[in-house]
């Protein structure tokens, strides 16, 4: 997929969360760290031209000490911080990722999340799902399903913020990664 897929799918994702989001008084989107957050921004920026009717803020969750791998890792991630700079109690929240697929992330997110306090729902929008899940997690917003990705191949969201160009595409990996 290229920068015009990428923006196609951006927009759909876009539409689809306005659509359910009418009536309520503040959406917030939450970006997961590293390239759910541009995936959050740019979400965020296509809201703004459609007629939602919702105030929208926007904050990041770092899940690296909520991860269940931790140990098993050679390299630790990162330390990123989590930045949610608005009252979460009854919030309507989008959590943003580029892409689901065992869905340990998003349990990580989850748990990071609740401890700024207690929203009135949680959705999940990912850019791209590749399916294969190990947890009961299911995205809300989908801009691209991806069938028959074996375990030794990794999905790459790449984001012109984070990494110069956009792009998604699929590699073979050492390691399985989640």
């Amino acid at each position: 997929m290229g920068k015009d897929e990428m923006a196609a799918c951006i927009e759909r994702l876009a539409a689809s969360i306005c659509a359910r989001a009418q009536g309520a008084a503040q959406l917030a989107l939450v970006g997961v760290h590293r390239r759910g957050v541009p995936l959050s921004q740019r979400i965020a920026a296509a809201l703004k031209g459609l007629p939602c009717g919702t105030k929208i803020v926007l904050g990041t969750i770092d899940i690296t000490q909520y991860r269940d791998d931790l140990k098993a890792m050679k390299v630790l991630p990162r330390l990123e911080g989590s930045d949610i700079d608005f009252d979460m109690e009854d919030a309507h929240v989008v959590l943003c990722d580029e892409v689901i697929y065992t869905g340990r992330t998003t349990r990580a997110a989850l748990d990071e999340l609740l401890d700024f306090g207690r929203p009135h729902c949680v959705q999940l929008a990912v850019l791209i799902d590749r399916g294969a899940r190990e947890l009961p997690i299911q995205p809300d917003y989908v801009g691209m399903t991806l069938t028959d990705i074996a375990a030794d191949e990794r999905v790459c969201v790449r984001f012109a913020e984070e990494d110069g160009f956009d792009a998604v595409y699929v590699q073979r990996s050492a390691t399985p990664t989640a």
